[in-house]
């Protein structure tokens, strides 16, 4: 009986550190991009703005009129500066060219999924280029433009404008 308490037990200690084990792998997967300054949002709503002094206008009065960019659970944002005095950080969001100012308690440092069930990255929201644009298909050749033997440009195919004499 003894030691079929102790398979049991032996048995769920191993499960539980199966599971913290590939729980913990999920936050690896992010951790670096937590390292260079990523957090996810978890806010809904307009709650960033471009100065210190609207963030706290709008939190203390919401009827103020602040220019605000909203905040959607799940977008991934660079915090580019942080005041734990006020508790507010500056950040970078993809698509806007400011950096903007948000309450901390607004973002996360675990991964959040955005509204289509995706945990947003750098590569994927835009924050980080992912390649040019254009499509590259090598040098463009020099078209040949050497002359054709013993031949002279019409007569009206001019170049030069002929000057109108005034009379």
């Amino acid at each position: 009986m003894k030691s079929m308490k102790a398979r049991t037990i032996l048995a769920v200690a191993a499960a539980a550190i199966t599971l913290t084990s590939s729980a913990l792998g999920v936050g690896d997967k992010y951790s670096d991009l937590v390292a260079k300054g990523y957090r996810w949002t978890t806010a809904d709503g307009l709650y960033a703005c471009v100065s210190k002094d609207d963030v706290g206008r709008m939190v203390n009065n919401p009827g103020d009129e602040v220019k605000a960019y909203f905040l959607i659970p799940g977008t991934i944002v660079q915090v580019t500066e942080e005041d734990p005095s006020s508790g507010l950080s500056k950040i970078r969001m993809a698509g806007i060219t400011v950096d903007l100012w948000t309450l901390t308690r607004f973002l996360s440092k675990h991964a959040v999924k955005d509204t289509y069930g995706v945990i947003e990255t750098p590569e994927t929201s835009g924050l980080i280029p992912t390649g040019t644009s254009a499509i590259d298909t090598g040098p463009t050749p020099v078209p040949d433009f050497s002359p054709i033997p013993d031949m002279s440009p019409a007569p009206s195919a001019s170049p030069t404008p002929t000057p109108e004499t005034n009379q």
